[in-house]
C-alpha cells in the first residue's frame, strides 16, 4: 500500500494512536446498506503486506501439542511466516540491535503475546440488516482470521468477497465457502439423489468449498448420502445442523457413517443415545415451527439417553472418532437459554450492536432465534442442565482423541461477532478443556477440519515457519486469563495506583501478511453503530427491551487501552 516506514509501529504513540486511520474511511462506510458489495480497502486500512516485517520479542502460542515458546523474532516475508528465531531468555531484557537488520517493517511486540488467527467453523453475516463489513470488522478486531460461512451469504457475493479477500482488496478473513444443497443454481429443488450429485458438481464449478447441510428441506437420507459421497469425489467438506425433522431418518451416528465430516450444534448426538426410539418424547402441545416450544423441549432430550461414562456413551463417542467427525458444539450461541438476562446484558451490546441487530434480537415469533418473549426460570433450569451433559460430551471426545473446531455461529441470540469467539473460549474451558486446549480448537482445530476435504495440509491456525502469516498479537498472556481477549478488554486492579482499570483486546492482527490496528478495526464498527443511531434506527426498537442495547441509554464499554511493548521479555507459564 505504498507504506514502508520500518517503526511505524514501535513507538507507543503509533500504538495508542489507532495506524493509519483516515475518519472519512469509517463515516463513508457507517451506513452501508446489508446488500451492498463489501467496500474496497481503503489507503488507511491496514499496512502491507512487506517484503520483510519482524515482531520482535514476543512469546508464542504456537497452536498444537500445547507448546508455548519464545521469546522469539518472527520474520515475515509477504504473506508468509519465514523464520522463528530465538530472541533471548524469559523474563530478562532483551538484547538490541538483532538480526535481520533488512526489515521493511517491525513491530515491538516485547512482554507480548502472537498466537495464529482465529478460524470459525460456524460463520453468517448479514443479520438484522448488517453489512458484511460489519461482521469482517469485528471479526478481525478480535484475530478472527478465517470464517467458514454456512453460508456466509448467496454464493455470488461469497465467491466474490473470498477472492477479493484473498487478494487483499477488502478488509476481511479469510473465507471458505460452504453453501446448502440446491442454493445458487437455477434446476430447482434438491429432491433427488441424481440432483444432489449434479449440485455437488455444479457447486465445485462456482466456487463452493463446502455443503452444509439442515435437517429439514426437499431433501432427506438418499440426498444427504448422494452429496456426501459426490462430495469427497470433488474435494468438498461437509458439516450438518440435524434439525430435527431429519431425525426418523438420520441422526448424528448415521451420517457420521456416511462420512459427514462436522456435526455442528449439539443437534443429533443425544438422538444416538436415545435409550429407546428416534427421538424423544414431546408435550402435547409441541409445534416444531413455535421456537419457543422447540428450545423448550430439546433440552429435554437428555432424559431419555443413556447417561456420562455408560457402555452407550463411550461406544457413541468412539464410533464417531472411528468415523473421523469433527465436533463443532457452538455453546455460545445457544447461551442466552441458560442464562436470558445475562445474554442480553453483555457490557459490549451498547457500543458495538447495530441498532437494526439488536431489534433483529428483541423478543419476536417471527425472527429465527428470538424466541425469548415467554422465557422462564424453568426453561433455564432445563438449559443449565442440557449443557453439563453436552460439555461432558464434548470433553469425553476430546479426551479419547476426537476433534473439536471452534465455531460460533454469530448474528442470533445476542451472540455478536468476534465477541463470540471469544466467549466460545471461555465455555470450550467450562467443558474440561484447558486454555491452550481451547485455543487450539479455534486455531489448528478448525484448520485442519477446513484442509482436510482437499487433501492438502492447513496453511495456517499454527504460528510455524512457512504457513500463511495470518496471526493475532495481544499485551495480555490469554492462558491466564481468556477474558483479555475481549475487545473491550476486562477490569484489573493496578497494583500500583490502586485503580480499576482495563486491560486486554487483540493489539494488532496480520491477516496475509497485512497488519491491521484492532482497535481501530473496533473503532470504526462502534462509529457504524453511531451513524445508525443517528439516522433514527432506535425509533424501530422496543423500549421495554433495550435498556442493555445500542438505543437504551447505557454507554457500555469502551474499546481497551492499547498495551505497549515491555522492556522485559513475557514469563513463559
Amino acid at each position: 500500500m505504498g507504506l514502508s516506514r520500518r517503526s511505524l509501529l514501535r513507538s507507543a504513540g503509533a500504538a495508542a494512536g489507532l495506524v493509519g486511520f483516515t475518519p472519512a474511511l469509517a463515516d463513508a462506510a457507517a451506513l452501508i446498506p446489508a446488500d451492498a458489495p463489501t467496500p474496497p480497502r481503503g489507503p488507511g486500512e491496514g499496512l502491507g503486506p512487506f517484503r520483510k516485517l519482524v515482531v520482535r520479542g514476543v512469546n508464542v502460542i504456537v497452536g498444537t501439542g500445547g507448546e508455548v515458546r519464545g521469546p522469539v523474532d518472527v520474520v515475515i516475508a509477504g504473506n508468509r511466516i519465514q523464520q522463528i528465531i530465538p530472541a533471548g531468555a524469559p523474563s530478562q531484557a532483551l538484547a538490541p540491535n538483532r538480526a535481520p537488520h533488512d526489515a521493511e517493517h517491525e513491530i515491538d511486540a516485547t512482554g507480548m503475546w502472537l498466537l495464529p488467527g482465529f478460524a470459525d467453523e460456524h460463520a453468517h453475516s448479514g443479520t438484522g440488516g448488517s453489512p458484511r463489513t460489519y461482521a469482517y470488522k469485528l471479526w478481525l478486531g478480535h484475530g478472527v482470521t478465517t470464517v467458514r460461512g454456512v453460508s456466509l451469504t448467496k454464493n455470488p457475493d461469497a465467491v466474490a468477497d473470498k477472492e477479493r479477500s484473498e487478494r487483499n482488496e477488502i478488509v476481511a478473513p479469510r473465507i471458505v465457502n460452504y453453501q446448502t444443497p440446491g442454493s445458487g443454481w437455477e434446476d430447482g429443488p434438491v429432491d433427488s439423489p441424481e440432483k444432489a450429485r449434479r449440485w455437488v458438481d455444479w457447486a465445485a464449478r462456482h466456487g463452493v468449498d463446502g455443503i452444509k447441510f439442515f435437517g429439514e428441506g426437499p431433501y432427506g437420507r438418499p440426498e444427504i448420502e448422494a452429496a456426501i459421497a459426490r462430495a469427497k469425489r470433488q474435494g468438498l467438506g461437509t458439516t450438518m445442523h440435524h434439525s430435527p425433522p431429519i431425525y426418523p431418518q438420520l441422526n448424528a451416528l448415521e451420517t457420521g457413517r456416511l462420512g459427514l465430516g462436522t456435526v455442528t450444534h449439539f443437534y443429533g448426538h443425544f438422538e444416538a443415545l436415545l435409550k429407546e426410539g428416534r427421538e424423544h418424547p414431546k408435550p402435547p402441545d409441541y409445534d416444531y415451527k413455535n421456537e419457543a416450544s422447540r428450545w423448550r423441549a430439546v433440552a429435554e432430550v437428555i432424559d431419555y439417553t443413556f447417561p456420562p461414562g455408560s457402555p452407550q456413551w463411550r461406544s457413541y463417542l468412539a464410533r464417531q472418532l472411528d468415523n473421523g467427525v469433527t465436533f463443532g458444539p457452538t455453546f455460545g450461541v445457544y447461551l442466552a437459554g441458560r442464562d436470558l438476562l445475562r445474554a442480553r446484558g453483555l457490557e459490549w451490546h451498547p457500543r458495538f450492536a447495530l441498532p437494526s441487530l439488536w431489534n433483529f434480537w428483541e423478543p419476536s415469533p417471527e425472527a429465527h432465534g428470538s424466541f425469548y418473549y415467554d422465557w422462564r426460570t424453568e426453561d433455564e433450569v432445563r438449559w443449565k442442565r442440557f449443557y453439563l451433559q453436552y460439555m461432558q460430551l464434548v470433553h469425553d471426545y476430546k479426551a479419547i482423541g476426537g476433534r473439536i473446531a471452534g465455531g460460533t455461529d454469530p448474528g442470533f441470540i445476542y451472540n455478536l461477532y468476534g465477541f463470540a469467539n471469544i466467549a466460545e473460549l471461555e465455555m470450550l474451558r467450562e467443558a474440561g478443556l484447558s486454555p491452550i486446549e481451547a485455543i487450539e480448537a479455534m486455531t489448528s482445530g478448525t484448520a485442519r477440519t477446513l484442509a482436510e476435504p482437499t487433501g492438502a495440509a492447513p496453511e495456517f491456525g499454527l504460528v510455524r515457519e512457512g504457513l500463511l502469516a495470518d496471526l493475532a498479537i495481544v499485551g495480555e498472556n490469554p492462558l491466564q486469563d481468556l477474558k483479555t481477549l475481549y475487545g473491550t478488554g476486562t477490569p484489573r486492579l493496578d497494583p500500583e495506583t490502586g485503580d480499576i482499570k482495563r486491560i486486554g483486546g487483540v493489539q494488532w492482527t496480520i491477516r496475509n501478511g497485512i497488519v491491521y490496528d484492532a482497535k481501530r478495526l473496533l473503532a470504526d464498527v462502534a462509529e457504524m453503530v453511531q451513524a445508525q443511531k443517528a439516522a433514527g434506527a432506535c425509533r424501530d426498537v422496543d423500549p421495554d427491551w433495550s435498556t442493555a442495547g445500542p438505543c437504551g441509554g447505557n454507554p457500555g464499554a469502551d474499546i481497551a487501552p492499547a498495551a505497549k511493548p515491555a522492556k522485559r521479555a513475557a514469563a513463559l507459564p
